[in-house]
């Protein structure tokens, strides 16, 4: 090869070497702005966001839809999202394991809550916009609009019927939390104990079919044999649409492993991490627990159960009274270093669970407004541009993606 054919080469080689960190050639509060660009940038998607299960029950009125546009109840509304640059919230259809008991296992229930995910995009065409696709979201993202793509955690509405996969399908759900904390006909849960060891003749048909069908599947909440068996019987790649590292909690089965996270990122996976305090530091878990077993001892001397109204209330005034240790956003930030340190920068992205912790946030990442300080102190981490990129959407949409790609190949 000609000596004057490598010089671009060199050059080019040259330049990416003496390019610095943001960090290293930007003060503070440069820095800061450029969180906020970044932000503003790229599409932010987040795993996990509770809004549908905030909103069921209320009437479709223009108080509800300025209580969508702007509220200062919760941790989402349209404003605080514009703010934070978040663009693309998976909508959480939500279903508790009371509903595992109903002759429909939930399904009605499910159709309830997406029915208001579909109405909010109906009502609010200028601001909200529905996303089946990657291809979607970005359209949307140009746009202006918030994208509403949607995921369901807990699979008991498939009932036991695999027609039910196709079903959810066609009502826009792109990935399926096994089971939440109990057991359920496809899997065991990491909040109860082992009933199949894993997935159930049923969960192993259910994961096929999800593959097939294009839903991406989802390992947060499940107990660790039903990773395992999914990992080996998958064709797709896999999220953790809100979860975190067992590392720092490691009382908190809910979290993954090390080894878990090492086998996610070997099936081209992705770990959203979970930003609820008592899931992302031991200190605040252990407290949690103890607070648990209090207010257990209550509601049994009281004869209530945690789902009376009384009980509800009773609980509220002892969390306000015995407040959680504070945690800071640094903590958050220890999760994503820690995944990437394991698995590399391709396998980790935002699953906030906002709307579903009753406000219990580290500091500085109280609502969908604070993204652009979690970028900050990534990048004050030492993160580049092309990392932030990664973590806030282009991970996801890889994985759902290859999960359509995977599902296409089956027709």
């Amino acid at each position: 090869m000609k000596i004057y054919r490598l010089f671009p080469l060199v050059v080019s080689l040259l330049f990416a070497c003496s390019e610095k960190k943001p960090v290293d050639r930007m003060t503070d509060d440069q820095l800061q702005a450029f969180a906020d660009e970044l932000a503003h940038k790229y599409i932010i998607a987040d795993g996990h966001v509770d809004l549908p299960e905030r909103l069921k029950g209320i009437k479709f009125t223009v108080d509800s839809i300025n209580t969508v546009v702007s509220t200062k109840k919760g941790d989402f509304d349209f404003e605080r999202a514009k703010k934070g640059g978040l663009s693309a919230p998976f909508m959480s259809i939500y279903i508790p394991s009371s509903y595992q008991k109903n002759t429909d296992f939930g399904k009605s229930y499910a159709d309830s809550l997406i029915d208001w995910v579909d109405l909010i995009a109906n009502k609010l065409p200028e601001k909200f916009a529905l996303a089946k696709t990657p291809a979607e979201a970005d359209a949307n993202f140009k746009s202006g609009k918030i994208s509403l793509p949607k995921g369901m955690e807990n699979g008991a509405p498939f009932g036991k019927d695999l027609k039910n996969v196709k079903y959810f399908y066609d009502r826009g759900i792109r990935y399926v939390t096994l089971t939440h904390s109990k057991n359920n006909q496809i899997c065991d849960s990491s909040g109860d104990t082992a009933k199949w060891n894993g997935l159930s003749p049923f969960g192993r048909e259910v994961v096929t079919e999800m593959n097939r069908v294009g839903i991406m599947i989802d390992i947060s909440h499940v107990d660790d044999s039903t990773f395992y068996q999914v990992m080996r019987l998958t064709k797709a790649p896999c999220i953790a649409s809100h979860s975190s590292c067992r590392y720092f909690a490691p009382s908190v089965r809910r979290d993954m492993t090390d080894d878990m996270i090492k086998k996610l990122g070997e099936n081209d996976g992705v770990i959203s991490v979970n930003f609820y305090t008592a899931f992302i530091d031991s200190v605040v878990a252990n407290f949690d627990l103890k607070e648990r077993r209090k207010i257990k001892k209550i509601l049994e001397e009281k004869k209530l159960k945690v789902t009376d109204t009384l009980a509800q209330q009773i609980i509220a005034k002892y969390r306000k009274d015995n407040p959680d240790p504070e945690i800071d956003i640094e903590r958050v930030v220890d999760h994503i270093d820690h995944i990437v340190k394991l698995t590399g920068i391709d396998h980790v992205a935002f699953g906030s669970d906002f709307d579903g912790v009753d406000g219990r946030l580290p500091k500085g990442l109280e609502d969908v407004s604070k993204y652009p300080n979690l970028i900050y102190h990534l990048l004050k981490r030492g993160y580049t541009e092309g990392d932030i990129e990664k973590i806030c959407y282009k991970n996801i949409w890889r994985v759902w993606s290859k999960v359509e790609q995977v599902a296409k190949s089956n027709l």
